[in-house]
């Protein structure tokens, strides 16, 4: 499942869509209101991509619980979140068999439940696609060679060169200006 712009916010009932970074906040929309807020920098903001759960051998994300949980479920919406807590631990046990009983509490279970049915609500359960790998891979000389082309050429004081030849100052004009020194006559003889 694609999670990367969905936030939890910490005291915050549902899900948010990140819309953008302001000055001392981001600026979020809740996805069942549509309401824009901010959530301030003291708020404890997560976003879905970045969660995983506890199993026994290894964390597994929570965007691959969610594909588990889909697949379980032909596609249809999770147990309800305020089921009885035995229930909840009984259906995430078939979804995810190997999941740490002693990390993952009953709340956490509730959360990915009702997290997971606001998503199918909204259908925004959006399936990642794997990428197709390139026809030529680029090697790190290929990459060194594109960045150095890309950057500007630098003198030794790390200024950028100008293709525009620098003026002259004129020491006769006292207006603060520079300007190219014309040649004389004799210089173009």
């Amino acid at each position: 499942m694609v999670l990367k712009d969905i936030l939890s916010i910490s005291g915050e009932s549902g899900l948010f869509r990140f819309i953008a970074q302001g000055k001392n906040a981001i600026i979020v929309e809740h996805l069942e209101t549509k309401k824009r807020s901010s959530a301030f920098a003291s708020a404890k903001v997560s976003s879905l991509d970045e969660i995983s759960v506890f199993t026994e051998k290894e964390d597994i994300s929570l965007s691959r619980v969610f594909d588990m949980i889909f697949e379980k479920g032909d596609g249809g919406p999770a147990l309800d979140f305020k089921s009885d807590p035995e229930n909840l631990k009984k259906w995430f046990s078939e979804v995810l068999p190997e999941y740490d009983r002693e990390k993952v509490y009953v709340s956490d279970i509730k959360k990915i439940a009702h997290w997971y049915n606001i998503l199918h609500e909204l259908k925004l359960l959006v399936k990642e696609e794997p990428e197709k790998p390139e026809e030529k891979t680029e090697t790190a000389v290929d990459t060194a060679e594109k960045t150095a082309e890309q950057k500007p050429a630098t003198a030794k004081t790390g200024k950028k060169k100008s293709a525009v030849p620098k003026k002259k100052e004129n020491p006769d004009d006292k207006s603060g200006t520079r300007t190219r020194k014309k040649k004389s006559d004799s210089e173009t003889t």
